[in-house]
């Protein structure tokens, strides 16, 4: 079967009603490299045959540079005009084809946020303020796309920026939903569970990344042939990605802080403190910094609380935010950079060993997203109000899901087991501890109606039978993924 487009629904139209409004619009579409705005463009364009499009690329580089992609873009597009010599030209240029009903579309936007071409601001400002003073007569529509959510935001949504206050229209490009990734399985590979999560684990819901697998005819083969082909060989699509994609941004420090965090997830502040100091004392600075930017700009951490705890609590935990940098981090980076002096086979195995041990993480992220997933859709199970986030100050209490129904007061605690096999009788009697010290803790959940739950891959007849016995609903993800 072919490769198509999937999942991005909801986008499509969106776009599709501000294209057929057919009158100037200004549209901000932001979202982390390789989620796949160029392609839902691409996508976008092939449903209105009838528009005429303009697309560039703007490189990471001086005003010469990026004019020099304008006019080979032109060329691609045979758009016989006069090349801009300027970026005021280029802006104007715009404008003409604004004017002219064109669909333009600038790649890599947040560029524009570098000292060198930030004369271009205000030249673009300009060029839409005249076209939103003639909106309903200019057809055309300017659509930029952009990757560092901070240098975004500074472009478009800071009180002091040229262009504050001009967008029309954006979309927020997140991960493919569940859904999606089940349909892309369910055409290319066998779609089972277990191969649910060893991709959802991996590539999350970035749809490259498993078209790359697709074209590498690798999609849906074993594991170990799937990281062969994926990250170890001399010329796998993947094997530099993750310095390609997040890291080339980053310099020293900030790699180093993402590196710690990877190794050892959930780690505090003054962990990672201590190991700066330990890497480079002369030079060692406090964490905060390092961590703020790495959360805010580039979104790639993601700082967790104490369960309950107000958000603004000074304790808290750092993790990696993105299931594929984590992944990289944690798993494949080291192993895949010693092929050299290593045999191979048993890299990969202590790769996906790694791999593996990450997976009953990386459980207990599917499920409740697909719980989440499943209310937005309305679709048959918990009726979910919200789930309670965070990390337990309690070493002796560890539930892996909390999941609560405020209308009807239903409280569900969920143990998630990457193996079924370990979800036995004696295991849930001592699950069944850790939910009675949380009931002590927070007593207001004692009255409600309490619904325990034991989560896996996919059950068997023996691992349903202990979970009867023991009280629990047995809950795989052949059941929670049915429907979507």
């Amino acid at each position: 079967m072919a490769w198509k487009f999937y999942g991005r629904n909801q986008e499509l139209e969106q776009l599709d009603h501000i294209l057929d409004r057919e009158r100037w619009a200004f549209v901000k579409i932001s979202g982390r490299r390789r989620i796949g705005k160029t392609t839902l463009i691409e996508e976008t364009l092939k449903r209105h045959p009838d528009r005429k499009s303009f697309y560039v690329q703007i490189p990471d580089s001086e005003p010469a540079g990026v004019l020099e992609a304008v006019h080979g873009f032109m060329e691609a597009f045979d758009l016989d005009r006069k090349r801009p010599t300027s970026l005021l030209e280029f802006a104007q240029l715009i404008s003409e084809l604004a004017e002219e009903g064109y669909i333009v579309v600038l790649d890599e936007f947040q560029y524009f946020h570098r000292k060198v071409l930030e004369e271009f601001q205000s030249f673009l400002q300009s060029v839409v303020d005249r076209c939103s003073s003639r909106a309903s007569e200019v057809k055309g529509c300017l659509i930029v796309l952009g990757s560092i959510h901070a240098e975004m935001t500074a472009l478009l949504d800071d009180r002091r920026a040229p262009l504050f206050n001009r967008i029309t229209d954006r979309l927020d490009l997140g991960h493919l939903d569940i859904g999606s990734v089940l349909e892309i399985l369910r055409a290319h590979a066998q779609g089972t569970p277990q191969e649910l999560l060893f991709y959802w684990n991996l590539f999350e819901g970035v749809p490259k990344f498993y078209r790359d697998c697709f074209e590498q005819g690798v999609l849906g083969k074993d594991r170990a042939t799937v990281l062969r082909r994926m990250f170890f060989e001399s010329s796998s699509p993947l094997r530099n990605e993750a310095e390609n994609w997040f890291l080339h941004e980053l310099r020293g420090r900030y790699n180093m802080v993402l590196k710690f965090i990877a190794q050892k997830p959930g780690c505090v502040n003054g962990d990672i403190e201590a190991r700066l100091r330990e890497l480079d004392p002369a030079k060692h600075k406090q964490a905060g910094g390092y961590l703020k930017i790495l959360m805010d700009n580039y979104q790639m951490v993601e700082r967790r609380l104490p369960i309950f705890a107000k958000p603004n609590a000074r304790s808290g935990r750092y993790y990696i935010s993105d299931n594929f940098l984590r992944s990289w981090l944690y798993a494949l980076a080291i192993p895949a950079a010693t092929t050299r002096f290593k045999p191979l086979d048993a890299l990969i195995a202590q790769a996906d060993g790694r791999l593996q041990a990450a997976e009953g993480y990386g459980l207990e992220r599917l499920v409740a997203t697909i719980y989440e997933e499943r209310g937005r859709k309305g679709l048959p199970g918990f009726t979910l109000s919200k789930r309670i986030e965070g990390y337990w100050d309690r070493g002796d209490v560890e539930i892996d899901l909390v999941a609560l129904n405020d209308e009807d007061q239903v409280i569900r605690f969920g143990s998630c087991k990457r193996d079924p096999d370990l979800h036995t009788t004696g295991e849930l009697g001592r699950f069944d501890g850790h939910i009675e010290r949380f009931l002590i803790a927070f007593p207001k959940y004692r009255h409600w109606t309490m619904e325990k739950t034991a989560i896996t891959t996919e059950h068997t007849p023996d691992t349903m039978k202990a979970c009867a016995t023991a009280g629990y609903i047995s809950e795989d993800l052949v059941a929670l993924t049915n429907g979507l």
